[in-house]
């Protein structure tokens, strides 16, 4: 298959100034799959309506299909035609942060295609705060599944290029809108039932959530790989390079420890590390992924830093660990899946 590449500005303000947004839509309305830039990472789109579209992205990407899918719409009136009802706590997260990386999961999903919700009773809707996004939803004028734009299990695409490595061959288009903002897949959070429950953390953390809607619950879930999943990226080992990742919770010191005897058994190694500790390591490759005091700038980091390690050839990789708080809930999550929970504790 041929993969079109339409480059446009990050910033696009209209569908209309752009025929490329037009062509990329016009692919969309007639099931064929197309990525494009969202504000978090590039998504994988097709028609959320057709079985045959969403069949495409699960294909693509090589996904399991009990894995449900997040649907993006650009305006209110597609989530009303989707879902059943809309409580009043989802309402008020919707106000406080649509526009953005929230995904609401909501009871209905009837109106969806079968394959969207993988047999589950809710429908998880998002509105992406990224104008080239906007603009693809609004000229195709479509509700638009769309997981994250990679092969199914490697680190998320942030940029077109991660894209065109992973699919090119296998999808009809890929808008190159620019590199993305926040770097971590959406927060998820189940708004069905009478307490809101983050099923998958991300870029708006607990602490914001609760100040819109009080107290905010977290899925056990998130840590049972047996459950069936109402969210995405919550069952299967996900963001992972090919070289396996090794999580080490302690100091520095104990760090460079493993690393050196690794590497006196032959091993070619990297280390994941911030900007205050790179220059303290020895490996075969170090890369930093932002600062440990500005954790946001390490969720902008992971995925690209992930990728840069397959570059390397390495047979290992250690990374150190982040605090579970704020933003740090979601690093974790997805340093934790790319490890498939492998540990070393001092």
């Amino acid at each position: 298959m041929h993969t079109n590449v339409w480059y446009v500005d990050g910033n696009v303000d209209s569908e209309k100034s752009y025929p490329q947004i037009v062509e990329a839509a016009e692919c969309l309305k007639q099931n064929e799959v197309v990525a494009f830039p969202t504000e978090t990472v590039y998504g994988l789109g097709g028609n959320a309506l057709s079985e045959e579209a969403v069949a495409k992205i699960f294909q693509a990407k090589g996904r399991p299909a009990d894995n449900p899918l997040i649907v993006h719409v650009a305006s209110r009136p597609h989530v009303e035609k989707l879902v059943t009802s809309i409580p009043k706590q989802a309402d008020d997260l919707m106000n406080a942060f649509w526009p953005g990386p929230l995904t609401i999961v909501l009871p209905g999903g009837q109106s969806v295609a079968r394959n969207v919700t993988a047999g589950l009773d809710t429908v998880a809707i998002r509105m992406p705060n990224h104008p080239v996004a906007l603009a693809i939803l609004k000229a195709a004028n479509l509700p638009l599944a769309a997981p994250s734009a990679n092969l199914s299990g490697k680190p998320s695409p942030t940029s077109a290029d991660h894209v065109i490595h992973d699919l090119s061959g296998r999808i009809a288009g890929i808008v190159d809108g620019g590199s993305t903002g926040v770097g971590l897949e959406s927060t998820v959070v189940d708004c069905s039932g009478d307490v809101v429950t983050i099923l998958r953390p991300g870029g708006v953390t607990k602490e914001q959530l609760e100040e819109v809607v009080g107290e905010v619950a977290v899925d056990a879930a998130l840590s049972d790989e047996g459950q069936k999943p109402k969210s995405p990226g919550v069952k299967y080992k996900h963001y992972a390079p090919t070289a396996p990742v090794t999580l080490v919770d302690g100091s520095e010191k104990y760090l460079q420890t493993i690393v050196d005897k690794r590497r006196a058994e032959g091993m070619k190694i990297g280390i994941l590390a911030t900007e205050e500790s790179k220059s303290f390591y020895q490996a075969d490759i170090i890369i930093p992924c932002g600062s440990r005091d500005d954790l946001i700038s390490v969720a902008n980091r992971l995925y690209d830093v992930l990728r840069q390690f397959d570059e390397s050839d390495v047979d290992e990789i250690y990374s150190e660990i982040f605090t579970h708080e704020g933003v740090g809930v979601a690093v974790m999550n997805r340093l934790s899946k790319a490890a498939n929970n492998r540990v070393i504790n001092e």
